[in-house]
């Protein structure tokens, strides 16, 4: 009475055509040994077709090309490469008691500050949910420079008894508001759900409202 507490299902890992245990070891169309269904990740070779319910997967799950650049993950990348550009230039010139220049790496390590890198983070998602779920992420990661930035240049260092003069380079101000702009672009990352556009299935090219 009841289910059984096992199924003994294999399937071929890239076909996904399921048999039983005992009815075959490797896939007669495909000839890859047969797995545990249960072991198997999802298919991203038929992320475009129907799921095993018989339900296509939502638009919002279905895989896009890595150059795909809408939605936000294209400038949010581009502003993350430019920001890396930024990290390296000099943002404090220093004047007496001798002339240096010291880049947001170079006080990063003497501070001691974390800097975290934006673009793999964004790069790295694949579908709009992806996109939408790394908001908090992509946000939290854009504002990082500009805090640090921000108390680079509001908490001057003490002066000893030898003086010291500095000013700050353009790059420092250039990172705060670039920082602030991927902020806000973070928070929209992956656009709205209720407007998008689907390559497959009986409304390819229209929005969906």
């Amino acid at each position: 009475m009841g289910y059984p507490r096992r199924v003994a299902i294999v399937a071929c890992p890239f076909c996904r055509e399921m048999f039983e245990r005992a009815e075959a070891k490797n896939c007669p169309v495909c000839g890859i040994a047969l797995q545990a269904l249960e072991k198997l990740p999802p298919a991203p070779t038929l992320a475009h077709e129907l799921e095993d319910d018989g339900i296509p997967p939502a638009p919002e799950h279905v895989p896009f090309a890595a150059t795909y650049l809408g939605r936000g993950r294209g400038p949010m990348m581009a502003v993350g490469l430019v920001g890396i550009v930024l990290f390296f230039l000099a943002w404090v010139h220093v004047t007496l008691p001798y002339i240096v220049e010291l880049s947001g790496f170079d006080l990063a390590r003497r501070q001691g500050f974390s800097w975290a890198v934006l673009v793999p983070t964004v790069a790295s998602r694949r579908s709009i949910a992806q996109l939408r779920g790394a908001r908090f992420a992509a946000a939290f990661l854009s504002f990082i420079p500009a805090f640090n930035a921000t108390i680079i240049a509001v908490f001057t260092p003490p002066h000893g008894i030898v003086p010291v003069r500095f000013t700050y380079g353009w790059p420092l101000w250039a990172t705060i508001a670039l920082s602030l702009v991927a902020t806000v672009l973070g928070t929209r990352l992956g656009g709205r759900l209720d407007v998008m556009t689907v390559s497959t299935g009986s409304s390819a090219g229209q929005a969906l409202h």
